[in-house]
Parts: structure tokens; sequence; C-alpha cells
């Protein structure tokens, strides 16, 4: 699987965590953006998240995606895998 894949997190996070957790099982790479204490990185992720201040945030191939819950949700509708393999998801 050979998407561009996102994630902006807190570390003490357990949403952050869990939805991580689904993208190892998973074997997927992903660039992961730690704004601990960082308001500038946290402004920059809801501009990019069309103004969602909830952590985590997750992009693939620079769609919002959403959080840990979005992400369970695409997992369980089977929707997950063709959006890493470079698909999108409509509205």
């Amino acid at each position: 699987m050979e998407s561009k894949v996102e994630i902006y997190i807190w570390s003490w996070c357990p949403f952050c965590i869990r939805a991580k957790a689904l993208l190892d099982k998973k074997g997927v790479q992903y660039t992961e953006y730690c704004i601990d204490g960082d308001d500038e990185a946290r402004a920059i992720m809801a501009q990019r998240a069309n103004g969602a201040t909830s952590l985590p945030q997750i992009f693939i191939n620079d769609q919002h995606i959403g959080g840990c819950d979005d992400i369970y949700a695409l997992e369980f509708q089977e929707k997950l895998d063709p959006l890493l393999e470079g698909g999108v998801i409509s509205s």
C-alpha cells in the first residue's frame, strides 16, 4: 500500500494511539506530526482539517479523513484498504 498518510497527534492521546495502532497493524507507513504544545502546528492542522481541532486528524493522499472513529468506520465498511491503495472517498 503506497499512499501518503499523515496523522496529527498528541503523544498522550488514547485515540491517537488507537488510530496509529490500526495503521501499524495494516503495515501502513505514515508521517506523524506530534503537536504537543505547538500552537502553530495545531493551527496548520486545523486549517487543513476544515477547522477541526480534535486529535487525531488523519489525511490520506491529502484528503482529510477525520479522526480515530472515522478511520475505524472506514475499516469496518471495508473502505479503508481501497483508500490506502489510491482511491478517494466520495461524499
